[in-house]
């Protein structure tokens, strides 16, 4: 089953380093949504990627995450 990991962020310019996290990990970047306006980060995981998506958000201090 596919899920979808979101994190908030206090600043636009960390979203472009979770981002480059996320796909150096190999996540592909279709999987990743950024929303500038909002300073948030969607990633569509499934569960077995689920806990490795999350170490690598929570990296980066988000204000918010929801799973």
């Amino acid at each position: 089953m596919t899920r979808i990991v979101t994190a908030i962020y206090a600043s636009a310019e960390t979203l472009v380093n979770v981002r480059d996290d996320l796909v150096s990990t190999g996540i592909p970047q279709e999987k990743i949504r950024i929303n500038k306006d909002k300073r948030q980060v969607q990633v569509m995981s499934p569960d077995v990627t689920e806990a490795e998506i999350i170490e690598i958000l929570n990296r980066h201090e988000p204000t918010q995450l929801d799973t």
